[in-house]
């Protein structure tokens, strides 16, 4: 199972270097946060990355600037700003996933359909055994 667990790790791993020659690994998992839940107050996004408010507002500065985000202010409160992906971010977090897809679906071409279907109940036995991680264990690595 280690080695089984290093072998992904280095399919994910490899999946996001190149996202991280143009965005630095906590902005990454910024951007897959918003990828995945749309746009967020920015105070529930920092809890989210256990930021503080505060500094994370100027650490959104940085990402705005660059064309990643984009904050507004929310339709249902006035007070509150929400982040939202541009589509500059939004393609990052785009390539990064299928260049994982498409090297978990090299690794699984090499196998015959017997031993993939072996592996997928496998995998699916496991899955269920480990329960579903917290986000927030997902996002130390920006998945």
């Amino acid at each position: 199972m280690l080695r089984a667990s290093r072998a992904l790790l280095g399919v994910i791993a490899q999946s996001v270097v190149e996202a991280l020659e143009s965005v630095t690994l906590p902005q990454f998992r910024v951007l897959v946060v918003l990828a995945s839940s749309g746009s967020v107050p920015i105070g529930v996004l920092a809890g989210k990355l256990n930021s503080v408010p505060s500094t994370f507002s100027r650490f959104l500065d940085r990402m705005e600037d660059a064309g990643l985000v984009v904050r507004r202010p929310s339709p249902g409160s006035r007070r509150e700003v929400l982040v939202a992906l541009e589509p500059k971010g939004a393609a990052i977090v785009e390539e990064a996933t299928k260049r994982r897809r498409r090297a978990i679906a090299e690794i699984l071409q090499r196998l015959d359909a017997q031993e993939r279907d072996r592996l997928v109940c496998a995998l699916d036995s496991f899955s269920l055994a480990a329960g579903e991680p917290a986000p927030e264990t997902l996002l130390i690595m920006g998945l």
